[in-house]
């Protein structure tokens, strides 16, 4: 075990709610790892909507705090009873705030471990976009070859993923996008059928794609502005699953409105799909074997000094981005 005292590390640190301009540059007093701990010396930092709903409050922080639950980095220093991870090691993880820094206080039992032949960029673009890409396909609806899924931003860094593992497993795909641009990043990821939702209406493409019968899997992590459609867009006996809100909050429905066509609706959020160390294990091992094999190709598209954080947080909510935003301290 290496022991050391506080230390000085300079991150983002958000003093108050509100636009990019509030994630402030600055250097804070980092503690020791405690009991169960580890302090990773970050190399790079994912950026997710998750951090942009956190800053301007949707989702409420307690003042001050440093953004960021995804990152790669090395094993630094280990607290007490900390056995699963050594000094030196290569790591990945997501679902521990601070990641926004060049050092963070990660419980050991989250950390995965990295192999040397994926970069510290693609460490820190996989733990949450690969392993709820995992989950949504894996844990709601066994996708067979015969199914047509519809997925909604399939040009984003999650879209992407989802795509990818889909055509994997043989699925019809239907992606929705914002721009012609757009549809040829996910044409190159696999999809089936593009649908330019800013000029077409996505629900009559999808019945006129699948000769009005719909698709047995819907995936929407965009919320207020697809979900009333994700509805209409499902086949009989569909499955929609909402894992996200990057338009807003979708609006309530009457539960037995779902009982016409005999709909179901779940919810998901990764770190409900993640309950011990032995489930992490087993789906990060899935992603990175997924990634090592080929067929799971990440995008990480822009790579931001740590100190331009307002301005890659800008960059994702402009929707002009079709990969994964990185952060890299100077490290």
């Amino acid at each position: 075990m290496v022991i050391m005292a506080a230390s000085k590390v300079k991150g983002i640190l958000v003093t108050e709610n509100g636009g990019p301009s509030v994630l402030k540059y600055c250097d804070f007093e980092l503690a020791a790892p405690g009991s169960g701990q580890a302090l990773v010396r970050i190399k790079a930092c994912g950026i997710n909507f998750i951090d942009i709903y956190q800053r301007i409050g949707r989702y409420t922080m307690p003042l001050p705090y440093t953004p960021g639950l995804e990152a790669s980095g090395i094993v630094e220093a280990i607290g007490d009873g900390v056995e699963c991870v050594k000094v030196g090691d290569r790591v990945a993880y997501s679902g521990n705030i601070g990641a926004y820094a060049e050092a963070a206080l990660v419980k050991a039992q989250d950390l995965i471990p990295l192999p040397a032949e994926i970069s510290f960029e693609d460490g820190a673009a996989l733990p949450l976009q690969g392993m709820t890409a995992h989950y949504l396909i894996n844990d709601f609806h066994k996708i067979k070859g015969t199914d047509t899924v519809l997925v909604h931003a399939a040009a984003g860094g999650m879209g992407q993923l989802l795509v990818q593992w889909l055509k994997h497993l043989h699925a019809t795909v239907i992606g929705t996008v914002s721009s012609a641009a757009k549809a040829e990043v996910a044409k190159k990821c696999g999809a089936d059928h593009v649908i330019d939702y800013t000029t077409q209406d996505f629900v009559e493409e999808v019945h006129k794609i699948t000769a009005g019968k719909g698709c047995e899997m819907v995936i929407d992590g965009v919320g207020k502005t697809t979900f009333p459609g994700s509805l209409e867009a499902a086949a009989n006996h569909g499955h929609i699953v909402l894992f996200g809100s990057a338009s807003g909050p979708a609006e309530p429905i009457a539960p037995n409105s779902l009982q016409q066509r005999s709909l179901t609706v779940s919810g998901g959020s990764l770190f409900n799909h993640l309950r011990d160390r032995d489930e992490l294990l087993t789906r990060s091992s899935e992603v990175i074997h997924a990634i090592k094999s080929g067929w799971l190709k990440l995008n990480v598209e822009h790579v931001f000094p740590l100190e331009q954080a307002a301005g890659a947080h800008e960059l994702m909510e402009s929707r002009n981005s079709t990969g994964k935003i990185i952060l890299t301290p100077h490290n």
